[in-house]
């Protein structure tokens, strides 16, 4: 009782899965806490707290994280709930949906990015027609 750990002290601190430089995966990944990518992966990745890419690290997946952090090459499309850091030198082809986004200069960007909730918080105005147009 007193003195004794909790079981999943590192998921409650924050547990880092790694991919290393020279590895290869294929397939679905879902993990708890960060995935950091140096290797090379393809398929799916889910719900990681924080995924990085590393500056040696190739993706080609589609992403569904709450945080990103890419250094790296990813061809897919990406969607995360918080933020997405684009750092210097950085290749992304695919598309973004995030809430906020923070691009470097020198990436390499090409595809569409939506930000937010997709609904506008204020009505655009519409065009007020003016009669005293053209005439003098």
């Amino acid at each position: 009782m007193f003195g004794k750990e909790p079981e999943n002290t590192a998921v409650a601190t924050g547990q880092t899965s790694i991919i290393a430089q020279g590895c290869t995966f294929d397939g679905k990944v879902e993990v708890r806490g960060t995935l950091r990518i140096e290797g090379e992966f393809k398929g799916n990745i889910g719900t990681p707290e924080s995924l990085v890419i590393g500056k040696t690290g190739v993706v080609h997946a589609t992403v569904t994280v709450k945080n990103a952090i890419i250094g790296g090459q990813l061809f897919g499309n990406i969607t995360a709930e918080n933020k997405i850091e684009l750092q210097s030198g950085s290749h992304v082809e695919g598309d973004i949906k995030t809430k906020r986004l923070v691009i470097d200069e020198g990436v390499f960007f090409e595809g569409n990015c939506s930000m937010g909730s997709g609904e506008r918080k204020t009505p655009v105005p519409a065009a007020k027609p003016s009669g005293d147009l053209g005439k003098k």
